[in-house]
Protein backbone atom coordinates (compact mmCIF):
# COMPACT_ATOMS: atom_id res chain seq x y z
CA UNK A 1 0.00 0.00 0.00
CA UNK A 2 2.98 2.28 0.62
CA UNK A 3 3.95 2.37 -3.06
CA UNK A 4 0.34 3.14 -4.06
CA UNK A 5 0.26 6.13 -1.72
CA UNK A 6 3.58 7.27 -3.23
CA UNK A 7 2.12 7.20 -6.74
CA UNK A 8 -1.06 9.01 -5.74
CA UNK A 9 0.92 11.74 -4.05
CA UNK A 10 2.54 12.62 -7.38
CA UNK A 11 -0.78 13.11 -9.19
CA UNK A 12 -2.05 16.74 -9.78
CA UNK A 13 -4.35 18.20 -7.17
CA UNK A 14 -7.68 19.87 -8.12
CA UNK A 15 -9.53 22.58 -6.24
CA UNK A 16 -13.03 21.34 -5.39
CA UNK A 17 -14.48 24.50 -3.89
CA UNK A 18 -16.66 24.82 -0.88
CA UNK A 19 -20.03 23.93 -2.40
CA UNK A 20 -21.09 20.63 -3.78
CA UNK A 21 -21.83 22.12 -7.24
CA UNK A 22 -18.31 23.52 -7.50
CA UNK A 23 -16.80 20.10 -7.11
CA UNK A 24 -17.93 18.99 -10.58
CA UNK A 25 -16.95 22.17 -12.50
CA UNK A 26 -13.95 21.90 -14.80
CA UNK A 27 -11.96 24.66 -13.18
CA UNK A 28 -9.02 24.29 -15.56
CA UNK A 29 -11.21 24.92 -18.62
CA UNK A 30 -13.09 27.78 -17.04
CA UNK A 31 -9.93 29.70 -16.20
CA UNK A 32 -7.73 28.57 -19.07
CA UNK A 33 -6.02 31.52 -20.78
CA UNK A 34 -7.44 34.04 -18.29
CA UNK A 35 -6.22 35.70 -15.17
CA UNK A 36 -7.35 33.65 -12.20
CA UNK A 37 -8.90 35.92 -9.60
CA UNK A 38 -10.98 33.61 -7.49
CA UNK A 39 -14.38 32.00 -7.72
CA UNK A 40 -16.83 34.30 -9.60
CA UNK A 41 -15.69 37.58 -8.09
CA UNK A 42 -16.74 40.94 -9.53
CA UNK A 43 -13.18 41.58 -10.65
CA UNK A 44 -13.13 38.44 -12.78
CA UNK A 45 -16.43 39.29 -14.48
CA UNK A 46 -15.23 42.87 -15.13
CA UNK A 47 -11.99 41.66 -16.64
CA UNK A 48 -13.90 39.20 -18.83
CA UNK A 49 -16.19 41.94 -20.14
CA UNK A 50 -13.17 44.16 -20.72
CA UNK A 51 -11.46 41.46 -22.76
CA UNK A 52 -14.56 40.91 -24.88
CA UNK A 53 -14.92 44.67 -25.43
CA UNK A 54 -11.33 44.99 -26.56
CA UNK A 55 -11.76 42.08 -28.92
CA UNK A 56 -14.83 43.70 -30.47
CA UNK A 57 -12.96 46.99 -30.77
CA UNK A 58 -10.11 45.29 -32.55
CA UNK A 59 -12.49 43.62 -34.97
CA UNK A 60 -14.26 46.93 -35.58
CA UNK A 61 -10.95 48.67 -36.23
CA UNK A 62 -9.94 45.98 -38.70
CA UNK A 63 -13.31 46.38 -40.47
CA UNK A 64 -12.88 50.15 -40.69
CA UNK A 65 -9.39 49.77 -42.17
CA UNK A 66 -10.68 47.30 -44.76
CA UNK A 67 -13.52 49.64 -45.74
CA UNK A 68 -11.09 52.54 -46.12
CA UNK A 69 -8.76 50.45 -48.24
CA UNK A 70 -11.62 49.34 -50.47
CA UNK A 71 -12.86 52.92 -50.81
CA UNK A 72 -9.37 54.11 -51.72
CA UNK A 73 -8.99 51.37 -54.29
CA UNK A 74 -12.41 52.13 -55.74
CA UNK A 75 -12.01 55.88 -56.02
CA UNK A 76 -8.27 56.41 -56.55
CA UNK A 77 -7.87 57.66 -60.15
CA UNK A 78 -5.18 55.21 -61.36
CA UNK A 79 -6.98 52.16 -59.97
CA UNK A 80 -10.34 53.53 -61.04
CA UNK A 81 -9.07 53.87 -64.61
CA UNK A 82 -7.78 50.30 -64.48
CA UNK A 83 -11.01 48.65 -63.38
CA UNK A 84 -13.14 50.85 -65.65
CA UNK A 85 -11.06 49.75 -68.64
CA UNK A 86 -11.68 46.04 -68.05
CA UNK A 87 -14.41 44.38 -70.09
CA UNK A 88 -15.98 42.69 -67.05
CA UNK A 89 -16.22 45.86 -64.90
CA UNK A 90 -16.39 49.05 -66.95
CA UNK A 91 -15.66 48.21 -70.56
CA UNK A 92 -13.84 51.51 -71.14
CA UNK A 93 -11.12 49.84 -73.21
CA UNK A 94 -13.61 49.49 -76.09
CA UNK A 95 -13.83 53.27 -76.64
CA UNK A 96 -11.35 55.72 -78.17
CA UNK A 97 -11.84 59.49 -78.20
CA UNK A 98 -10.15 61.16 -81.18
CA UNK A 99 -9.33 64.85 -80.86
CA UNK A 100 -7.83 66.97 -83.63
CA UNK A 101 -5.20 69.42 -82.37
CA UNK A 102 -3.00 72.10 -83.95
CA UNK A 103 -5.56 72.62 -86.69
CA UNK A 104 -4.49 76.15 -87.51
CA UNK A 105 -0.75 75.78 -87.16
CA UNK A 106 1.86 75.80 -89.88
CA UNK A 107 -0.27 75.27 -92.98
CA UNK A 108 -3.01 77.85 -93.43
CA UNK A 109 -2.44 80.42 -90.71
CA UNK A 110 -0.51 81.29 -87.57
CA UNK A 111 -2.00 80.54 -84.17
CA UNK A 112 -2.26 83.28 -81.59
CA UNK A 113 -2.58 83.24 -77.80
CA UNK A 114 -6.35 82.69 -77.92
CA UNK A 115 -6.05 79.74 -80.29
CA UNK A 116 -3.46 78.13 -78.04
CA UNK A 117 -5.69 78.75 -74.99
CA UNK A 118 -8.65 77.10 -76.73
CA UNK A 119 -6.54 74.09 -77.61
CA UNK A 120 -5.16 73.82 -74.07
CA UNK A 121 -8.62 73.91 -72.47
CA UNK A 122 -10.11 71.47 -74.98
CA UNK A 123 -7.28 68.94 -74.59
CA UNK A 124 -7.38 69.20 -70.79
CA UNK A 125 -11.14 68.64 -70.84
CA UNK A 126 -10.85 65.47 -72.94
CA UNK A 127 -7.92 64.12 -70.90
CA UNK A 128 -9.89 64.47 -67.66
CA UNK A 129 -12.91 62.75 -69.20
CA UNK A 130 -11.08 59.70 -70.57
CA UNK A 131 -9.11 59.35 -67.33
CA UNK A 132 -12.36 59.20 -65.39
CA UNK A 133 -13.94 56.47 -67.51
CA UNK A 134 -10.92 54.47 -68.67
CA UNK A 135 -11.14 55.38 -72.38
CA UNK A 136 -8.26 55.92 -74.76
CA UNK A 137 -7.48 59.42 -76.08
CA UNK A 138 -5.89 59.91 -79.47
CA UNK A 139 -4.74 63.51 -79.94
CA UNK A 140 -3.88 64.06 -83.59
CA UNK A 141 -1.49 66.80 -84.63
CA UNK A 142 -2.98 67.98 -87.90
CA UNK A 143 0.13 69.93 -88.88
CA UNK A 144 1.96 66.64 -89.47
CA UNK A 145 -0.79 65.05 -91.58
CA UNK A 146 0.47 66.11 -95.00
CA UNK A 147 -0.20 63.05 -97.14
CA UNK A 148 0.52 64.25 -100.65
CA UNK A 149 3.31 66.32 -102.17
CA UNK A 150 1.13 68.18 -104.65
CA UNK A 151 -1.84 69.10 -102.45
CA UNK A 152 -3.00 69.35 -98.84
CA UNK A 153 -6.49 68.20 -97.89
CA UNK A 154 -7.22 70.99 -95.44
CA UNK A 155 -10.14 69.88 -93.19
CA UNK A 156 -10.25 66.52 -94.98
CA UNK A 157 -8.22 64.54 -92.45
CA UNK A 158 -10.98 62.96 -90.34
CA UNK A 159 -11.41 59.81 -92.41
CA UNK A 160 -7.68 59.09 -92.64
CA UNK A 161 -7.24 59.82 -88.93
CA UNK A 162 -10.00 57.38 -87.97
CA UNK A 163 -8.43 54.62 -90.05
CA UNK A 164 -5.07 55.22 -88.38
CA UNK A 165 -6.71 55.11 -84.93
CA UNK A 166 -8.35 51.78 -85.76
CA UNK A 167 -4.95 50.36 -86.61
CA UNK A 168 -3.37 51.79 -83.47
CA UNK A 169 -6.08 50.44 -81.11
CA UNK A 170 -6.95 46.98 -82.47
CA UNK A 171 -9.02 46.01 -79.42
CA UNK A 172 -11.27 49.08 -79.46
CA UNK A 173 -14.77 48.87 -80.90
CA UNK A 174 -16.10 52.46 -80.98
CA UNK A 175 -14.27 55.64 -81.99
CA UNK A 176 -15.68 59.03 -81.00
CA UNK A 177 -14.48 61.97 -83.08
CA UNK A 178 -14.55 65.40 -81.42
CA UNK A 179 -13.62 68.72 -83.00
CA UNK A 180 -11.25 70.96 -81.10
CA UNK A 181 -13.99 73.55 -80.44
CA UNK A 182 -16.02 71.10 -78.36
CA UNK A 183 -16.33 70.90 -74.60
CA UNK A 184 -17.66 67.99 -72.53
CA UNK A 185 -20.02 69.72 -70.14
CA UNK A 186 -21.02 66.68 -68.08
CA UNK A 187 -17.98 64.48 -67.34
CA UNK A 188 -20.14 62.31 -65.08
CA UNK A 189 -21.91 60.89 -68.16
CA UNK A 190 -20.22 57.80 -69.52
CA UNK A 191 -20.68 56.82 -73.16
CA UNK A 192 -22.05 53.48 -72.03
CA UNK A 193 -24.84 54.92 -69.89
CA UNK A 194 -25.57 58.00 -72.00
CA UNK A 195 -25.63 56.47 -75.48
CA UNK A 196 -24.77 52.79 -75.77
CA UNK A 197 -26.91 51.29 -73.02
CA UNK A 198 -29.90 51.39 -75.38
CA UNK A 199 -29.00 52.37 -78.95
CA UNK A 200 -32.51 51.68 -80.17
CA UNK A 201 -33.87 54.46 -77.94
CA UNK A 202 -31.01 56.95 -78.22
CA UNK A 203 -30.80 56.80 -82.04
CA UNK A 204 -33.19 56.76 -84.99
CA UNK A 205 -32.69 55.12 -88.39
CA UNK A 206 -35.44 56.85 -90.38
CA UNK A 207 -34.10 60.22 -91.54
CA UNK A 208 -37.65 61.43 -92.13
CA UNK A 209 -37.92 62.04 -88.38
CA UNK A 210 -35.61 65.03 -88.92
CA UNK A 211 -34.62 65.67 -92.52
CA UNK A 212 -33.25 69.18 -93.14
CA UNK A 213 -31.72 68.06 -96.46
CA UNK A 214 -35.03 66.60 -97.71
CA UNK A 215 -33.36 63.36 -98.76
CA UNK A 216 -35.83 60.87 -100.25
CA UNK A 217 -36.01 57.88 -97.94
CA UNK A 218 -36.23 54.91 -98.05
CA UNK A 219 -34.83 53.94 -101.47
CA UNK A 220 -37.38 51.97 -103.46
CA UNK A 221 -35.45 50.47 -106.39
CA UNK A 222 -36.75 47.00 -107.23
CA UNK A 223 -33.30 45.40 -107.23
CA UNK A 224 -32.67 46.28 -103.55
CA UNK A 225 -33.32 43.80 -100.76
CA UNK A 226 -35.99 44.29 -98.12
CA UNK A 227 -33.60 45.56 -95.45
CA UNK A 228 -32.22 48.25 -97.74
CA UNK A 229 -35.74 49.31 -98.74
CA UNK A 230 -36.82 49.47 -95.10
CA UNK A 231 -36.75 52.95 -93.51
CA UNK A 232 -35.12 51.48 -90.36
CA UNK A 233 -32.94 48.76 -91.89
CA UNK A 234 -33.13 45.57 -89.85
CA UNK A 235 -33.98 47.54 -86.69
CA UNK A 236 -31.18 45.93 -84.67
CA UNK A 237 -28.65 47.85 -82.61
CA UNK A 238 -25.93 45.41 -83.68
CA UNK A 239 -26.15 46.65 -87.28
CA UNK A 240 -25.44 50.31 -86.39
CA UNK A 241 -21.89 51.17 -87.46
CA UNK A 242 -22.02 54.96 -87.79
CA UNK A 243 -23.84 57.44 -85.51
CA UNK A 244 -24.21 60.99 -86.81
CA UNK A 245 -26.08 64.03 -85.43
CA UNK A 246 -27.86 66.51 -87.69
CA UNK A 247 -28.05 70.28 -87.30
CA UNK A 248 -30.16 72.81 -89.17
CA UNK A 249 -28.09 72.32 -92.32
CA UNK A 250 -27.71 68.56 -92.43
CA UNK A 251 -25.11 66.09 -91.18
CA UNK A 252 -22.69 67.45 -88.57
CA UNK A 253 -19.33 65.79 -88.01
CA UNK A 254 -18.17 67.89 -85.09
CA UNK A 255 -19.08 64.97 -82.84
CA UNK A 256 -19.85 61.54 -84.28
CA UNK A 257 -19.15 57.85 -83.54
CA UNK A 258 -17.81 55.07 -85.75
CA UNK A 259 -17.78 51.35 -85.05
CA UNK A 260 -15.10 48.94 -86.20
CA UNK A 261 -16.58 46.60 -88.83
CA UNK A 262 -16.14 45.39 -92.42
CA UNK A 263 -18.89 47.83 -93.44
CA UNK A 264 -16.93 50.69 -91.86
CA UNK A 265 -13.76 49.73 -93.75
CA UNK A 266 -15.69 49.81 -97.00
CA UNK A 267 -17.28 53.16 -96.20
CA UNK A 268 -13.98 54.79 -95.19
CA UNK A 269 -12.35 53.63 -98.43
CA UNK A 270 -15.09 55.21 -100.52
CA UNK A 271 -15.24 58.30 -98.31
CA UNK A 272 -11.49 58.90 -98.72
CA UNK A 273 -11.40 58.06 -102.43
CA UNK A 274 -8.95 60.50 -104.10
CA UNK A 275 -10.93 60.39 -107.36
CA UNK A 276 -14.10 61.63 -105.66
CA UNK A 277 -12.07 64.28 -103.89
CA UNK A 278 -10.51 65.57 -107.11
CA UNK A 279 -13.85 65.72 -108.88
CA UNK A 280 -16.04 67.12 -106.12
CA UNK A 281 -13.95 68.95 -103.50
CA UNK A 282 -14.62 72.35 -105.08
CA UNK A 283 -18.39 71.72 -104.83
CA UNK A 284 -18.32 70.28 -101.31
CA UNK A 285 -18.00 73.35 -99.12
CA UNK A 286 -18.12 71.35 -95.88
CA UNK A 287 -15.52 68.81 -97.01
CA UNK A 288 -16.07 65.31 -95.50
CA UNK A 289 -19.49 66.35 -94.27
CA UNK A 290 -20.82 67.04 -97.76
CA UNK A 291 -19.05 63.92 -99.04
CA UNK A 292 -20.87 61.74 -96.49
CA UNK A 293 -24.20 63.33 -97.38
CA UNK A 294 -23.52 62.57 -101.04
CA UNK A 295 -22.63 58.95 -100.28
CA UNK A 296 -25.74 58.53 -98.09
CA UNK A 297 -27.95 59.95 -100.83
CA UNK A 298 -26.52 57.96 -103.72
CA UNK A 299 -25.38 54.69 -102.13
CA UNK A 300 -28.39 52.78 -100.70
CA UNK A 301 -26.21 50.17 -98.94
CA UNK A 302 -25.00 52.87 -96.54
CA UNK A 303 -28.41 53.67 -95.07
CA UNK A 304 -29.12 50.35 -93.35
CA UNK A 305 -26.03 50.72 -91.14
CA UNK A 306 -26.13 54.46 -90.38
CA UNK A 307 -28.12 55.85 -87.47
CA UNK A 308 -28.84 59.41 -86.44
CA UNK A 309 -28.72 60.73 -82.90
CA UNK A 310 -30.62 63.75 -81.55
CA UNK A 311 -28.16 66.61 -81.67
CA UNK A 312 -28.36 67.61 -78.03
CA UNK A 313 -27.35 64.13 -76.87
CA UNK A 314 -23.77 64.66 -78.04
CA UNK A 315 -23.40 67.90 -80.02
CA UNK A 316 -25.39 70.85 -78.65
CA UNK A 317 -24.87 74.24 -80.27
CA UNK A 318 -24.44 77.61 -78.53
CA UNK A 319 -26.39 80.72 -79.57
CA UNK A 320 -25.08 82.02 -82.87
CA UNK A 321 -24.87 78.57 -84.49
CA UNK A 322 -28.05 77.72 -86.43
CA UNK A 323 -29.73 80.92 -85.23
CA UNK A 324 -28.64 83.94 -83.24
CA UNK A 325 -31.27 83.52 -80.52
CA UNK A 326 -30.22 80.03 -79.56
CA UNK A 327 -33.77 79.02 -78.73
CA UNK A 328 -34.22 75.87 -80.80
CA UNK A 329 -34.91 73.09 -78.24
CA UNK A 330 -33.65 70.45 -80.69
CA UNK A 331 -30.30 72.09 -81.40
CA UNK A 332 -29.12 74.56 -78.77
CA UNK A 333 -27.56 73.86 -75.40
CA UNK A 334 -29.96 73.78 -72.44
CA UNK A 335 -28.43 74.25 -69.01
CA UNK A 336 -31.47 72.94 -67.16
CA UNK A 337 -31.26 69.63 -69.04
CA UNK A 338 -27.51 69.29 -68.42
CA UNK A 339 -26.58 68.60 -72.05
CA UNK A 340 -23.57 66.33 -72.53
CA UNK A 341 -21.37 68.21 -75.06
CA UNK A 342 -21.39 71.71 -76.52
CA UNK A 343 -19.85 72.35 -79.94
CA UNK A 344 -18.87 75.95 -80.71
CA UNK A 345 -19.38 75.26 -84.43
CA UNK A 346 -18.58 78.17 -86.73
CA UNK A 347 -17.30 80.38 -83.92
CA UNK A 348 -14.34 81.42 -86.07
CA UNK A 349 -16.75 83.18 -88.43
CA UNK A 350 -17.62 86.36 -86.56
CA UNK A 351 -17.91 84.95 -83.03
CA UNK A 352 -15.50 84.77 -80.10
CA UNK A 353 -14.28 81.16 -79.86
CA UNK A 354 -12.21 81.77 -76.73
CA UNK A 355 -15.03 83.67 -75.01
CA UNK A 356 -17.49 80.85 -75.67
CA UNK A 357 -15.01 78.17 -74.55
CA UNK A 358 -14.27 80.11 -71.34
CA UNK A 359 -17.94 80.65 -70.50
CA UNK A 360 -18.91 77.02 -71.02
CA UNK A 361 -15.88 75.82 -69.08
CA UNK A 362 -16.87 78.00 -66.12
CA UNK A 363 -20.48 76.82 -66.36
CA UNK A 364 -19.39 73.16 -66.41
CA UNK A 365 -17.20 73.70 -63.35
CA UNK A 366 -20.13 75.32 -61.55
CA UNK A 367 -22.62 72.60 -62.45
CA UNK A 368 -20.29 69.78 -61.43
CA UNK A 369 -19.08 71.10 -58.08
CA UNK A 370 -18.85 68.73 -55.15
CA UNK A 371 -21.05 69.22 -52.09
CA UNK A 372 -18.19 70.83 -50.22
CA UNK A 373 -17.50 73.21 -53.11
CA UNK A 374 -21.19 74.11 -53.32
CA UNK A 375 -21.23 74.80 -49.59
CA UNK A 376 -18.14 77.03 -49.85
CA UNK A 377 -19.71 78.84 -52.81
CA UNK A 378 -22.96 79.35 -50.92
CA UNK A 379 -21.06 80.66 -47.89
CA UNK A 380 -18.89 83.08 -49.91
CA UNK A 381 -21.90 84.33 -51.88
CA UNK A 382 -23.79 84.93 -48.64
CA UNK A 383 -20.81 86.82 -47.23
CA UNK A 384 -20.63 89.02 -50.35
CA UNK A 385 -24.34 89.76 -50.13
CA UNK A 386 -24.01 90.79 -46.49
CA UNK A 387 -21.08 93.07 -47.30
CA UNK A 388 -22.99 94.64 -50.18
CA UNK A 389 -26.00 95.21 -47.93
CA UNK A 390 -23.78 96.81 -45.28
CA UNK A 391 -22.16 99.15 -47.83
CA UNK A 392 -25.54 100.17 -49.24
CA UNK A 393 -26.81 100.89 -45.73
CA UNK A 394 -23.76 103.05 -44.95
CA UNK A 395 -24.11 104.99 -48.20
CA UNK A 396 -27.81 105.61 -47.66
CA UNK A 397 -27.15 106.70 -44.08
Amino acid sequence: MRHIRGLSSKLPLFSHGRDADDRYAEKEKLSRGRLYTGNGTRLSSFLGRLGRTRRRQRLGLVGIVLVLLLAFGFFAPPLRRTYRRTSWLGGGGKYVVILAANQGGGVMEWKGAREWAIERDSVRNKKAYVAKWGYELEIVDMSTKKRYAHEWRESWEKVDTIRNAMRKYPNAEWFWWLDLNTFIMEPTYSLQSHIFSDLIKTTYRDINIYNPLNIAHPPNASYLDEITRSPVGDGLASSINLIVPQDCGGFNLGSFLVRRSAWTDRLLDIWWDPVSYEQKHMEWEHKEQDALEYIYTNQPWVRSHLAFIPQRLCNSFPPGACGDKGDDPNIHYQEKDRDFVVNMAGCEWGRDCWGEMYNYRQLSNKLNRSRWERFKGWFSEGKERREDTKENTEHSG
